[in-house]
């Protein structure tokens, strides 16, 4: 199944606890400097809950982003997972 990216507003994203305790600072930073030398980049993958998005997919990316100061990132919105 193909998805198509779309441009989402950092700032509307949520980032859950557990995708937290996987941020390492040194990957934030590669990651911010692999962006930095290529225009394409995959995109983060997120789901749509109560007015925002949630992080699924790509805490590396949506940080270097961030630090970056970049105010939107491209993103797949995928369907929240049936548990």
């Amino acid at each position: 199944m193909l998805f198509k990216s779309i441009a989402i507003k950092i700032d509307e994203i949520y980032v859950p606890a557990e995708r937290r305790k996987e941020l390492d600072p040194a990957k934030v930073e590669l990651v911010a400097e692999e962006i930095m030398a290529e225009d394409e980049e995959v995109p983060i993958q997120v789901r749509e809950g109560k007015g925002r998005y949630v992080l699924i997919k790509g805490v590396h990316r949506l940080e270097a982003r961030k630090a970056l100061g970049e105010a939107t990132i491209r993103a797949h919105i995928v369907s929240a997972r049936q548990v």
